[in-house]
Order: structure tokens, then C-alpha cells, then sequence
């Protein structure tokens, strides 16, 4: 007979689990929208060139955050099996691998930043692509420091601690906002003075993170020699949960970097609007992101303790929240779409009602289906299953969010409306392939699971 078994996870440690993750990625969120205000009271060329080093930036940052993501999932499944000794120094390998790859990229781009543009982008405005280089080199020079706040945080995300990620989110938020008003409006800056200050909170954001990380109270705390010594296993492990994690996040911002190349053509007033609009959505977007990073959380651990009965009760709560929470953020942000584009002057008229229009197309489709699309990912990779996700990915955004995106916005002319009309087709794809791996059970052999493995709910009692 089996002994009663500790539930890892209640609903109220769900709860303070995810709401911490929520508003570290909403501040996150914020720090790109705070900027775009803020440069706003430039002119439309400022907000298109962030617009533009915001969206090939996010390809290179995934990265390595995709590292981090490995890292996380690798050591949650090493506490949950018990093993804190190895779950350490998985975490030593998260420091090593995302400091040395963000390095690296931040050099090669701080040294091409003008070329790499021009080749993703082509020939845009004049004015746009010297604001867009400027804010370019700033933001590579911080790729090392953003990439230690990503592993830091991933660290204490494994071990079911996501309120030091958050505060030190507010701590960025505040440097961050704090330089912009002094650079912006004390000094005259322009893009300049959005680009430095964020570079400067993602410098105070590393030390602050790694201060607690390396704090000798952490039970989770890596040595020097988990972070300074190469663990081959360790490292292949994280790996191959990493690099098809990093490499479907860093094709589907290719995606979205190629789109955008299609609405350059289309003037600045559109690459305006697709970015604002963007952004407003990304309010939204942030509740999907902390389900799916809560689930890795989660679900590693229900992985490592073998327990398949708290992997699909855990799964299917974070599942529901996630639709309900998604889909009154999505209502509110339709309904207070024209004040939220108020907070950015001067924007013309034509650039509002189209941004306007794009949030309806966006926020009315997730509603029903983007949960299902995104969320679904965390507890497959959670499962070791990472490929999968990673091919479904990649064969949908080359059908829908490229394809098609190409003969809507050029071909038919639809301009940006056609890329974004294309987004929701990517989206039931994604939410159908998703849907038949996790709810067909595909996944547990991934993980060494079985159907007749601890499917009886567990003690509440510790």
C-alpha cells in the first residue's frame, strides 16, 4: 500500500507563487512601455527606432533566457527528487552558461549594431536608423547584467521563491523611470535618455538579484566552484531543455522581427502603431507568461517526485486561472484602449485609431484561444518534452504568422492589419497541436511516467 504523500504545491502557495511572477513580468513590461511614453515627447522616429532594437533585441535576450528556463526546470526537478546537493550545482551552471553566451552576443553587437540592423531592417528613415543604433549599443552593453537577473531569478523561481525576482523588478522600474524623467525632461536627451537609464537598471538589477542568490541563507545557494567548474552532465541536461526552448523563442521573435520588416514599408506611422499597440498587449500577455513560468516551477517538481496525479491537478488550475485572469485583463484593455494611447503624445491621429483597431484584433482572438496556445508550453518542457513544442512552433509561424502575414500585409496591402490578422491563425494552430499532446498524454514517457503512477491525491498534510 502506498503511504499518504506531502502535497508540494496548495492552492494559496500557487497563488503567492504566480502573483509575484505577475508583476515582475508586468514591471518588466512596463520598463519598454515607460520607455516608449517617456520618448514619445521626441517624435514618432524615437518611438520606431526603440520599436525596432525592442524587437531584434528580444531575439538575442531570449537566448539566453531560454538557458535560464532549462536551468530552472532541470533544478526544480532535482528538489523535487530530493537531490539539493546536484540541484546546486545545476544552479552554478545556469550562472556560467547565461553570463557567458550573453557576453559574447552583447560584444559581437555593440561592435555591428549598425550593420545588423540594416540587415534585418533594410533601408528605413534616416532619423529612424540613427536613434535605432544609439539605443542598440546601449542595450548590448547591458546583455551580461540582464542575463545574470535571468538566471538569478530562475534560481529562486526553482526553489517556489518568485518575490525576489519581483522586487527587484520594482527596483529596475524605479532606476529606470527615475533616469528617463532626469535624462529626458531634466536634460533634453533624447533617445539617449531612455537608452542609458535602462542600461543602468539592468546593472542595478544583476548586483541586487545576485546578492540574495549568493546570500549564505539560501538553501539553494551554488558555491564558486558550481558556478567556475564545467558539470558536462549537468550542463547537457539543462541543455536539452534549453536550446529547443531558446531556439523556438528565438525564431518566433525572428517572426515577429521579419513582419515587422513587411510594415516598414508601410511608414513610420504604422511601425508607430504596431509598436504601441504591442506594447498595450503585452499588458495582457504578461498573465500567460507568469502561468507558464509558474507551471515549470510546479510542475518540475511534481516531475521530479514522480507524482502524476499533482502534474494534472497543478497543470488544470493553472490552466483555468489562466483563461479567466487572460480574459478580464483582455476586456479591460479593449475597453480603455483609447485613454492608454492618450499617455502617448504626439501621435497623429491616423497612428491612434490604427493601434487602436490592432489591440481589438489581438485582445478580442486571445480571449478564446492564446491560453491554450502558450500556456500548454510550460508544463511540456516541465516534462522534458521541448522538442515538440519547438517543431509545432516553428511550422506554424512559417505557415500563418509568415505566409500568410506576407500575402495579407504586401500582397493584398492590408499593411500591418494583415500581420495581425495572421497572429490568431498561428494561435489555433499552436493551441490544437498543444491541446492533443498534453490533454492525449503524450508527454509522460518523456519523463519516465506512467498512467498507473501515483494517481491518487496526495495528503495535504506536510
Amino acid at each position: 500500500m502506498e503511504l499518504p504523500r506531502r502535497q508540494l504545491f496548495t492552492n494559496k502557495a500557487l497563488v503567492w507563487l504566480f502573483i509575484p511572477l505577475f508583476l515582475e513580468q508586468l514591471l518588466n513590461t512596463l520598463v519598454g512601455m515607460v520607455d516608449g511614453i517617456m520618448v514619445s515627447s521626441v517624435d514618432e522616429a524615437a518611438i520606431a527606432a526603440v520599436s525596432l532594437v525592442g524587437n531584434i533585441s528580444a531575439v538575442i535576450l531570449n537566448l539566453f533566457a531560454a538557458l535560464a528556463t532549462g536551468g530552472a526546470i532541470v533544478t526544480s526537478q532535482l528538489i523535487g527528487a530530493g537531490d539539493m546537493n546536484k540541484a546546486r550545482r545545476s544552479a552554478g551552471q545556469v550562472i556560467t552558461m547565461t553570463v557567458a553566451v550573453s557576453s559574447l552576443l552583447g560584444l559581437l553587437c555593440c561592435l555591428f549594431n549598425r550593420q545588423l540592423l540594416s540587415l534585418v531592417f533594410g533601408k528605413v528613415e534616416a532619423d529612424v536608423m540613427d536613434n535605432a543604433v544609439t539605443y542598440f549599443f546601449y542595450n548590448a552593453l547591458s546583455f551580461p547584467f540582464l542575463a545574470v537577473c535571468s538566471a538569478g531569478g530562475a534560481i529562486m523561481r526553482a526553489q517556489g521563491n518568485s518575490r525576489v525576482a519581483f522586487y527587484v523588478s520594482l527596483l529596475r522600474n524605479a532606476v529606470n523611470l527615475g533616469g528617463n524623467a532626469i535624462c529626458i525632461f531634466g536634460l533634453g536627451m533624447g533617445v539617449e535618455g531612455v537608452a542609458i537609464p535602462t542600461a543602468l537598471c539592468r546593472v542595478v538589477g544583476a548586483i541586487a538579484i545576485m546578492l540574495v542568490v549568493m546570500n549564505k541563507k539560501q538553501k539553494l545557494r551554488p558555491a564558486a566552484s558550481d558556478i567556475f567548474h564545467i558539470a558536462p552532465r549537468l550542463m547537457s541536461r539543462v541543455l536539452r531543455i534549453g536550446l529547443p526552448t531558446a531556439f523556438e523563442n528565438s525564431l518566433f521573435q525572428l517572426g515577429r522581427i521579419m513582419t515587422l520588416s513587411m510594415i516598414t514599408g508601410f511608414g513610420t506611422y504604422q511601425i508607430t502603431a504596431n509598436s504601441t499597440a504591442n506594447t498595450l498587449c503585452s499588458l495582457v500577455v504578461c498573465i500567460t507568461t507568469a502561468c507558464r513560468m509558474t507551471s515549470m516551477t510546479v510542475i518540475g517538481q511534481c516531475v521530479g517526485a514522480k507524482d502524476l496525479w499533482q502534474i494534472k491537478e497543478n497543470s488544470r488550475k493553472l490552466l483555468v486561472a489562466e483563461y479567466v485572469c487572460n480574459a478580464l485583463a483582455a476586456v479591460a484593455v479593449i475597453l480603455l484602449r483609447y485613454p492608454l494611447l492618450g499617455l502617448y503624445s504626439k501621435l497623429s491621429e491616423e497612428t491612434i485609431e490604427l493601434a487602436a483597431e490592432l489591440i481589438c484584433i489581438c485582445l478580442g482572438a486571445s480571449i478564446f484561444i492564446y491560453p491554450l496556445s502558450f500556456f500548454l508550453t510550460g508544463p511540456l518542457r516541465a516534462a522534458n518534452d521541448s522538442a515538440f513544442p519547438m517543431w509545432v512552433s516553428i511550422i506554424s509561424m512559417a505557415i500563418f504568422r509568415l505566409t500568410l502575414a506576407q500575402i495579407l500585409c504586401v500582397n493584398l496591402g492590408w499593411g500591418a492589419r494583415g500581420v495581425w490578422w495572421a497572429m490568431p491563425a498561428d494561435w489555433v494552430c499552436r493551441a490544437i497541436c498543444f491541446s492533443w499532446r498534453w490533454f492525449g498524454g503524450s508527454w509522460k514517457k518523456k519523463c519516465g511516467l506512467s498512467e498507473d503512477q501515483r494517481t491518487a491525491k496526495p495528503s495535504k498534510h506536510n
